[in-house]
């Protein structure tokens, strides 16, 4: 029984790591489908998603299985209650990626309003945090999980400062108000992300140092070993 829960379990982080590879793929080629004004790619972006639905369908019933047949303890349990977590927020961030690619149609000649509104710098730094959310569970790393958590403050600072440009930029250029519009509702699906992303950092800290370090208060507890 125990050789069978080892690759059991084996085969459920292979299949994590799967998701995880497609999910990165589709905000990839989402964050270049907007910004390129690619039709083609967003359109592919949203039809992959069935893919990605087959894929969270598939990871939940192997969770599913390896309960039904072993008595998972400790670190075998937490995997698999990790993996769950993970599981689903990898799925909403393959969402995440299609509610980007529908936005590529309304805002394909916009590529210079993007930019200015500092769009192109979220997107390179969600970029970043959503690696290292799936690098951290890959190569079971507690201290690059928490520098995720603590980059995420970095990006919602950013969104902030773009809804104050995206406001300043709607009261001065009335004929901007609509992509602006459409800019504001993207900024905010990308910000969900890197939510996401944070969310992956925390159940790895959990999976591998037995620690629950949701809505902690206390700084120092997310502060990486030097």
């Amino acid at each position: 029984m125990l050789h069978y829960l080892e690759e059991e379990l084996e085969k459920l982080k292979e299949k994590i790591i799967k998701m995880g590879s497609l999910v990165e793929e589709q905000i990839d080629f989402s964050f270049k489908a907007l910004f390129d004004g690619d039709l083609e790619l967003a359109q592919t972006v949203i039809d992959r998603d069935d893919e990605v639905d087959k894929f969270d369908i598939r990871i939940d019933k192997h969770c599913q299985r390896i309960f039904a047949l072993t008595q998972p303890v400790a670190f075998d349990l937490r995997l698999i209650m990790s993996s769950l977590m993970i599981n689903s927020d990898l799925e909403r961030m393959g969402d995440i990626s299609v509610n980007i690619a529908e936005r590529v149609g309304v805002l394909q000649d916009r590529t210079e309003l993007l930019n200015k509104m500092r769009v192109n710098e979220m997107t390179s730094k969600v970029r970043k945090i959503v690696k290292m959310s799936i690098d951290c569970f890959v190569n079971g790393d507690a201290e690059l999980a928490k520098r995720v958590i603590n980059f995420d403050e970095e990006i919602d600072k950013l969104d902030r400062t773009i809804f104050g440009l995206l406001t300043e930029e709607m009261k001065f250029n009335n004929s901007l108000i609509v992509p602006c519009c459409h800019i504001l509702a993207l900024v905010r699906n990308i910000e969900r992300l890197s939510d996401h992303s944070t969310n992956i950092a925390e159940d790895v800290i959990f999976l591998i140092d037995a620690k629950m370090v949701k809505h902690s208060k206390d700084p120092d507890n997310l502060k990486p070993k030097d």
